[in-house]
């Protein structure tokens, strides 16, 4: 049973997400031969002010 959880930046709209899930159950049924009811996607949106790369804020770019 995969469980997957993916780190996004918040703003994405419902429908986005729900294309990526697909896409990626799709992937993860073909690769790992299994039935899109065994795979599980936690999906986790953060605020800018909670992610920094190379030491700067999202919300400070």
């Amino acid at each position: 049973m995969p469980i997957v959880q993916i780190d996004l930046v918040e703003g994405r709209s419902v429908d986005q997400k729900r294309a990526l899930v697909k896409k990626v159950t799709e992937a993860i049924c073909e690769t790992a031969a299994c039935p899109a009811e065994a795979v599980t996607i936690i999906l986790r949106d953060a605020p800018k002010h909670d992610i920094a790369k190379a030491g700067v804020l999202m919300s400070d770019k």
